[in-house]
């Protein structure tokens, strides 16, 4: 019988490096990459944290000005067209206003439009100066290509962030981020944030799809080192450079995944949990059912 691939989806990391303050050269710059890997036979599509309005504020005035509504902001309104020319899903990060509040967000997009938003639940260091924390639990989105969910950047060191977005079908979780260096890395060594990701991987039999960005920013380096990671933990696409804008493929076979997540013929990490011991749910109060 011939092999059936429908449930085979290529994903793309776009490694960028937004600048803060040019916006519009932002959403050029993510455009160009987007309509790139579609071009490819990307049918998603993964950019970082904040990709449209760069990363380091000065102020929270500043941080407001560069924010927008979603969908209705110019960042989602254009990948909106991208999706639908293409016939692509994205999880890019943005920044997002809601009345008087901002939060740092992803948005997923296929293409009749707008499919959710997640708002980064865990702030890292500056951001509580400017973001509120998200409200929107873990949510997992139905789509045509599977079962996405998204974190973001400093949410991929609580385990809990994937293992509620597993636990409710995910089948991919794109990750939007700004990886910056760990104090006591050494360089020879992959990057922390990539051995969380592997790890995340393996524990829960998900694939991960990690966007990072480059460059320097007011005087924050970022690390690059984008990854996709196989629901075995092991990496399929890059990690790619350190200090360069590029864009890493892979192909996700989920059906693959569904079959195999067994290790073998008695364990299963999702079935063998001890829910006798700890919560179901692990004792989360967000709102964690299906989008």
């Amino acid at each position: 019988m011939k092999k059936r691939n429908e449930a085979i989806v290529k994903i793309a990391c776009c490694q960028m490096e937004p600048i803060v303050g040019e916006k519009e050269r932002n959403i050029r710059r993510s455009s160009e990459m987007i309509e790139e890997a579609a071009k490819e036979g990307a049918n998603l599509i993964v950019l970082p944290e904040l990709c449209n309005s760069g990363y380091v504020f000065d102020t929270r005035r500043e941080a407001f000005d560069l924010s927008e509504s979603v969908p209705e902001g110019e960042t989602c309104q254009e990948w909106m067209k991208l999706a639908s020319k293409f016939d692509i899903h994205i999880a890019a990060g943005i920044n997002e206003r809601a009345e008087d509040l901002l939060y740092n967000s992803s948005v997923i997009i296929g293409p009749k439009g707008h499919v959710g938003t997640f708002r980064k639940v865990h702030l890292w260091n500056e951001e509580n100066l400017f973001f509120e924390p998200g409200n929107l639990g873990f949510p997992v989105f139905k789509t045509p290509i599977g079962r996405i969910s998204s974190h973001i950047c400093y949410d991929s060191w609580f385990p809990e962030s994937y293992r509620l977005a597993t636990l409710q079908g995910a089948d991919i979780v794109c990750v939007c981020t700004n990886w910056v260096p760990i104090p006591g890395q050494d360089k020879t060594r992959e990057a922390m944030a990539n051995i969380l990701v592997m790890g995340a991987a393996h524990v829960n039999s998900v694939f991960i799809a990690a966007a990072d960005r480059v460059g320097t920013e007011r005087g924050q380096p970022f690390i690059g080192q984008s990854l996709i990671a196989n629901y075995t933990g092991w990496p399929i696409g890059g990690p790619a450079s350190k200090d360069k804008e590029e864009i890493i493929y892979a192909d996700a076979n989920l059906a693959d995944a569904r079959r195999k997540r067994n290790w073998n013929e008695y364990n299963q990490p999702l079935r063998d949990r001890r829910k006798d011991v700890y919560g179901e749910m692990l004792g989360s109060e967000m709102n964690v059912g299906w989008y």
